[in-house]
């Protein structure tokens, strides 16, 4: 079997690899294989072959994939996670809140949290809030 054939392998390989990763990369070796398959196709030596697919996935890795990622990765909506999701959550003061270090307690989603009044007002139990800010486990919550 002509050397070709296994860089034509090796680059079918690499891509499908890509298929089950993220990010682009495994898909630029894949274009350096096929270089190097021209290279083998051409007569060249291994070493030429070699250089010729170290040289192409570099290059498409610095061009293609930037490429690929804007296509692929466009601005699309931003899903908040961990704590950022809480803010804008709607709940329950369950213990006396005021605006001291202290705080209360506010249930949320069914989950107990300290919490804090963003302007210092002391929200007695039963009051509506929602969270407009958190710092580690301690809400910042305001009337509704």
């Amino acid at each position: 079997m002509d050397i070709w054939l296994y860089w034509v392998i090796a680059a079918l390989l690499l891509f499908i690899i890509e298929l089950f990763t993220v990010g682009f990369a495994v898909v630029c070796l894949s274009i350096g294989a096929g270089g190097g398959a021209i290279a083998a196709a051409c007569d060249a030596s291994l070493e030429m072959q070699f250089l010729t697919f170290a040289i192409i996935s570099l290059i498409a890795l610095a061009g293609v994939r930037p490429l690929l990622k804007r296509a692929f990765y466009r601005g699309g909506e931003k899903v908040a996670t961990n704590a950022s999701a809480m803010i804008g959550k709607r709940g329950v003061v369950c213990e006396e809140v005021d605006g001291d270090v202290e705080g209360g307690r506010v249930m949320i989603e069914g989950v107990d949290w300290r919490a804090i009044t963003a302007d210092g007002k002391i929200l007695s139990k039963g009051t509506k809030v929602e969270v407009v800010a958190i710092d580690s486990v301690v809400l910042t919550v305001k009337k509704l």
